[in-house]
């Protein structure tokens, strides 16, 4: 409930520093009647003035990848499984013998 107050006022007392960005469907307003809604449509204008407190990512270069003239080891390839009736070569040790 506090943190709803202190944003309204934030809007409140930022609606001096703003202009009016209407969307579309909306009539343009005067700066002194702008309404809290309408001064956080708008309110983006101010942070990009303002800026971000956080620091931009550090470049980090290019990595180097695979050295050169190296022999790529190409993966283990593995049988396909399929479904069905037939029966499967570690299946036969389970087989009863018909003897």
């Amino acid at each position: 409930m506090i943190q709803q107050r202190l944003l309204t006022w934030q809007l409140w007392l930022a609606r001096e520093c703003v202009g009016d960005r209407p969307l579309r469907r909306q009539k343009p307003l005067a700066v002194s009647s702008l309404s809290p809604e309408r001064v956080a449509q708008s309110f983006g204008s101010i942070l990009t003035i303002i800026g971000t407190p956080s620091q931009p990512p550090k470049l980090r270069g290019k990595s180097p990848g695979w050295p050169r003239d190296t022999p790529r080891t190409p993966r283990k390839r593995y049988p396909t499984v399929k479904k069905g009736r037939g029966r499967f070569h570690s299946q036969s040790k389970y087989r009863k013998s018909s003897a």
